[in-house]
C-alpha cells in the first residue's frame, strides 16, 4: 500500500511545482490586468501596448473597447491593448488626496 502512494509522489510534486511557478503567477497577472481595465475612466492619459499615447474619450463596457484621442485623430482600441495609465504619473498630487 505504501508503495502505490510513493510511486505517485513524483507526479504530485511535479504538479505542485508547475502550479506555483507557472499557473498561479499567470492567474495573478490576469487578475491585475482586469482590475486595471476596470479602473480606467474618461480623460485618463494612457499608452497602448503598441506605444501610442492618447487620452480616453469613450469607454464601451459592452464590447470592451475604448476610443482614444491621439495627435493624429481618434482611434478605437480594445481595453486589453492599454498598457499604462499616465494620469497618475503626470498628476501625483491628485492620487494623494
Amino acid at each position: 500500500m505504501g508503495e502505490g502512494i510513493s510511486s505517485f509522489l513524483p507526479f504530485l510534486l511535479m504538479f505542485a511545482v508547475v502550479y506555483f511557478f507557472m499557473i498561479a503567477p499567470q492567474m495573478k497577472k490576469a487578475k491585475k490586468e482586469k482590475k486595471f481595465a476596470a479602473e480606467l475612466k474618461r480623460g485618463d492619459k494612457v499608452i497602448t501596448k503598441s506605444g501610442m499615447h492618447g487620452k480616453i474619450l469613450e469607454l464601451n463596457d459592452k464590447d470592451g473597447s475604448c476610443v482614444i484621442e491621439t495627435l493624429s485623430g481618434k482611434v478605437k482600441f480594445e481595453l486589453s491593448a492599454i498598457s499604462m495609465d499616465l494620469s497618475a504619473k503626470l498628476n501625483p498630487a491628485e492620487t494623494k488626496k
